[in-house]
């Protein structure tokens, strides 16, 4: 017998503007009766399999973005290969909900959504060895990055989800890219160009630390306020990979775009650990395996994005300048001091050991 409807799963539902329902056990209907939605005659249950799972993911990206176009991809091949038993809802920009990536890591902790996709650097303030991924100038590239997230470090990684009730996939990191400087004041050419820079940032303590030790007052903003903030001049500049210069309209608010690649982030595939673990192994195995497929898709999607999206947003008008990154990681020795000695040994050494390959 399905377990009692309770207020709180009544009011994530009505959250997060979906009609799946976030019941135990999970073999429960599509709809719930009381919730409005219609009796299905017998041919329309005939005709269309009512799912055994319903399940919402949140992303933060625009509809527009590869990373939603594969993970509706995905989830529809997930359904198709589990012969309509899994049906899950994919929401852009976290479904508009009030405080954004934040807000959503909580609700997956507690089992309101089950999928969603997240940067190390926010999921930090739940797992803190997850901003290892934020180390800055620790990967030379996407690609080193997607390595070291794919073998052991990520395997560390995944453990340390587990402990917090979060289910990691293994080569489950989609691609943001390497992040850049974009901002109205002026072209960051060394260290010191960023003295006063009121830069936004994400949630997370290491890319703050990072930018306070190069002279620069961090400013944590959702990723969804970036545009505003640039506008209305609450800050001056902000760091991100181009294709959130592009796909949010960044390139509106700001002129110049320094190629500094300090950081790679990605985005996390995560799981509601209890909600993965009551799965079938033969559903799992389908997520699993399409996981993988869809991961893969996107990352060559994104570094395709990336490498033309110079010249198209130069077109647009933006400055572009490079940056050596020698004299910017020289400024930087007490923020690895540090976060070497909060990371612990075996993450800082699984870190090293990814970085020298």
């Amino acid at each position: 017998m399905p377990a009692p409807l309770t207020r709180r799963a009544f009011v994530a539902g009505a959250a997060i503007g979906s009609v799946s329902i976030f019941v135990k056990p999970l073999r429960a209907p599509a709809f719930a009766e009381g919730f409005g939605a219609p009796r299905r005659s017998s041919n329309e249950q005939g005709e269309r399999r009512r799912a055994d799972y319903t399940f919402t993911q949140f992303h933060n990206q625009t509809a527009t973005s590869s990373l939603h176009r594969r993970l509706v991809e995905m989830w529809a091949a997930v359904r198709t290969e589990t012969r309509g038993r899994v049906e899950t809802q994919v929401f852009a920009q976290n479904n508009r909900l009030a405080g954004s990536d934040p807000a959503a890591l909580n609700m997956l902790v507690a089992g309101e959504i089950q999928f969603f996709t997240l940067m190390g650097g926010i999921l930090g303030t739940v797992v803190p060895a997850a901003e290892i991924q934020q180390v800055p100038f620790a990967f030379r590239s996407a690609a080193h990055a997607h390595k070291a997230m794919d073998g052991a470090l990520g395997g560390f990684l995944r453990e340390e989800m587990a402990a917090k009730g979060i289910f990691g996939f293994p080569a489950g990191a989609f691609d943001n890219g390497m992040r850049h400087i974009a901002g109205t004041k002026r072209p960051i050419e060394r260290p010191d160009d960023l003295i006063g820079i009121r830069m936004r940032v994400p949630a997370g303590q290491m890319v703050a630390d990072t930018f306070r030790a190069l002279g620069a007052e961090p400013i944590t903003i959702n990723s969804d306020g970036i545009y505003d903030a640039l506008k209305t001049g609450r800050v001056d500049a902000q760091e991100n990979p181009l294709a959130l210069v592009d796909l949010f309209k960044i390139y509106e608010v700001v002129k110049y775009v320094s190629m500094t690649n300090h950081m790679w982030s990605g985005f996390n595939l995560l799981a509601h650990m209890p909600t993965w673990k009551r799965l079938p192994g033969d559903v799992t195995a389908v997520i699993e395996r399409n996981v993988t497929k869809y991961v893969r898709l996107q990352r060559l999607d994104q570094e395709r994005m990336n490498a033309r999206l110079r010249t198209g947003l130069a077109g647009r008008g933006l400055m572009f300048n490079d940056v050596a990154p020698g004299p910017f990681r020289d400024k930087l020795s007490g923020v690895y001091g540090t976060w070497k000695e909060r990371l612990g040994t075996r993450g800082w050494s699984l870190l090293e050991a990814a970085t020298r390959t």
